[in-house]
């Protein structure tokens, strides 16, 4: 692994704040007009990319965010099932959930309307967006596939001028 120059380190820290490689290189010092290019390109090397993986490495183990607690999170999303959260008959959240089950709530409204026959409650639960949830997991397992991908041979025949007009 080779050693980063200045500029490099800077470009490695910068890149760091937001994974953007051209504002990294531009508050890294590199011309404006090129550092979409130099970004890109000291991406591409070896010391500098290994660098960046070493630093989000200490990262990750800093912050306790990793991959398999963003798909767990997910999954508690795309697999909550409100009637184990909410009690329907009542519309309380149930007594002794766990972090899991509630980690899907999104928000709980409570609006207390007075009447002369005492309050009217109602309540509101609100849950993540299950699908956005289920599709990012998808996503992540490759059930998606958003490239159109063609292969096979075809043979093209010109048979006279007049498909060439065309």
């Amino acid at each position: 692994m080779g050693k980063l120059g200045a500029r490099q380190q800077r470009f490695v820290e910068e890149y760091m704040v937001d994974l953007n490689a051209t504002q990294a290189a531009i508050r890294a010092g590199y011309s404006p007009k090129a550092a979409k290019e130099i970004g890109c390109e000291n991406l591409t090397k070896s010391n500098i990319a290994d660098a960046i993986a070493r630093l989000r490495a200490e990262q990750s183990k800093r912050t306790g965010i990793t991959a398999d607690r963003v798909l767990q999170e997910l999954a508690k999303i795309g697999f909550a099932d409100v009637s184990d959260i909410v009690n329907l008959d009542e519309a309380a959240i149930r007594r002794g959930n766990c972090k899991d089950d509630t980690a899907a709530i999104q928000s709980v409204k409570v609006k207390r309307i007075p009447t002369e026959d005492g309050d009217i409650v109602e309540r509101e639960f609100r849950l993540y967006d299950k699908t956005k949830a289920l599709e990012q997991l998808g996503r992540h397992l490759g059930l998606y596939n958003d490239k159109l991908r063609l292969d096979g041979a075809f043979q093209i025949n010109f048979t006279g001028e007049a498909d060439l007009k065309d």
